[in-house]
């Protein structure tokens, strides 16, 4: 593992998850219940994870105050899993971790999102899903690169297609530094040095908060995307049937989620509250459709900030939306083969 990984990463107290308990009886048991604390440092590789969610935290704050957002999301990791503890174990054949977290240190975002991506592959290596808590959304670029990293090994040239819930394109302009609202254009560059496709479609995209610059730089790199306002007409089945084909071109998908594509009436704790955002029953239907098609191989969450949170809603939506994910998940892992 790389030096970032070490500096930044630490394994989670296991009475961060507490809750209720209705009985010991595997029909009664909750999430705080049945999940195992794990440290990434240790040797896993001769455990076997079989069906298994792996959460690991991005506490970092640091893209959202470059971007210039309202900065908190670095209490979300622990905010989300307060909500998440007393879910009900539904599926009696999955295995719930946690790994910990990656904390941003010294302004150091470069060297979190390193260590993320590395804690990603090996979650991904371990044959666990990865599901990050995030954390500014600038965790995606580490999500991404851990994926990639993994599947680079045995797949020359791999399709991995992005789906993102966001109401901003995030490929902003990075030539000063990086930010929560570059990691999109980092990556649509990464893969033309790299001679990969660059796989990207948004939903929930608002007109009013990207510059026509924005619309044209993801029409540039062949970026595919669904105004928020056609989410919320109801046109589910369209909107379905154009991430059908999205999914059908690319062989593994990583789904992302800003939370604050969706309306503030729900989501009010985020960097930058939508009014007009998409309602969370369209976003839960969406992201079950896409856990359902047995093609995602990781996800996360991000920009939940609780001190902008009014009773916790935000992070109950967050908890809820990573709960539909679990419930519905067709694929726990790729099978690695080496070259």
């Amino acid at each position: 593992m790389n030096k970032e990984f070490f500096r930044n990463y630490r394994r989670v107290k296991k009475n961060v998850w507490t809750g209720r308990i209705d009985g010991q009886d595997p029909d009664s048991l909750r999430w705080h219940q049945t999940i195992e604390v794990i440290d990434l440092e240790d040797n896993l590789e001769d455990l076997k994870f079989k069906n298994a969610v792996c959460f690991i935290g991005f506490s970092s704050d640091e893209g959202i105050e470059r971007n210039k957002g309202n900065v908190g999301a670095a209490e979300g990791p622990n905010s989300i899993r307060r909500e998440m503890c007393n879910f009900p174990k539904t599926r009696e054949d999955v295995t719930l971790y946690d790994a910990g977290n990656i904390f941003c240190i010294d302004e150091d975002l470069e060297g979190a999102q390193k260590a993320l991506s590395t804690a990603v592959s090996k979650i991904i290596a371990l044959g666990m899903f990865p599901i990050v808590l995030g954390g500014g959304h600038e965790v995606a670029f580490g999500t991404y690169n851990g994926i990639l990293d993994v599947v680079s090994r045995y797949q020359k040239k791999p399709k991995i297609g992005i789906i993102n819930f966001d109401a901003h394109f995030d490929m902003r302009p990075y030539e000063e530094q990086t930010s929560s609202g570059t990691m999109f254009l980092q990556i649509a560059n990464q893969c033309k040095e790299r001679e990969l496709d660059f796989s990207y479609f948004v939903l929930g995209i608002q007109k009013y908060g990207n510059t026509r610059s924005l619309f044209k730089t993801a029409d540039k790199f062949g970026a595919q995307y669904i105004l928020a306002r056609d989410i919320n007409d109801y046109k589910e089945l369209e909107v379905k049937n154009k991430l059908n084909m999205f999914i059908e071109e690319n062989d593994h998908i990583y789904v992302t989620v800003c939370t604050d594509v969706f309306s503030s009436a729900y989501a009010p704790g985020v960097s930058a509250p939508q009014p007009f955002g998409i309602h969370p029953k369209s976003g839960r239907e969406l992201i079950r459709h896409i856990a359902g098609t047995g093609k995602t191989v990781s996800f996360d969450i991000a920009e939940v900030s609780p001190r902008y949170d009014s009773g916790n809603i935000t992070s109950k939506l967050a908890a809820i939306l990573i709960f539909e994910i679990i419930d519905n998940l067709g694929r726990f892992s790729l099978k690695i083969e080496e070259k």
